[in-house]
């Protein structure tokens, strides 16, 4: 069965001096501020397209690979995923970087990273993605 979610975004006034609320209505977490200086140059409590684009694909990558792992019979107790997107004004997002350590029992070194180049290939995010560079590291704890 296909899922739907839902977040909007109500933004006042021109790029540079406006803002926005984006609001998460299909989970009710929340609502939270975005700005172009919180885009392009420090955050400073507010929240960016490339944040929650980090959060997404942290999030569906580490998915991905616990279920890859799992099918392989070596489930991971815990699994740390960062994600950095780099935005350049001008030029858009230029790049997305994966980080991941892993607490897996039964599995080296090579094969984890193996399961985690597939689950950068596989996730959906990732593919929804695919016209952007995206790196990855991987490593044990």
């Amino acid at each position: 069965m296909a899922t739907t979610r839902t977040a909007h975004t109500v933004w006042d006034g021109n790029l540079l001096e406006g803002s926005g609320v984006v609001s998460f209505d299909s989970s009710g977490i929340g609502r939270q501020p975005v700005t172009w200086a919180s885009r392009a140059q420090d955050a400073n409590g507010r929240t960016s397209p490339e944040e929650l684009i980090a959060a997404a694909h942290s999030s569906c990558f580490s998915m991905a690979l616990s279920h890859g792992l799992t099918g392989a019979g070596t489930p991971p107790t815990k699994l740390e995923t960062k994600a950095d997107v780099t935005f350049q004004p001008g030029e858009g997002i230029t790049g997305i970087h994966l980080t991941v350590v892993g607490t897996v029992p039964g599995i080296d070194n090579d094969a984890f990273v193996a399961a985690a180049e597939g689950a950068k290939k596989n996730c959906p995010v990732s593919q929804a993605l695919a016209g952007t560079t995206i790196t990855l590291d991987a490593k044990l704890a």
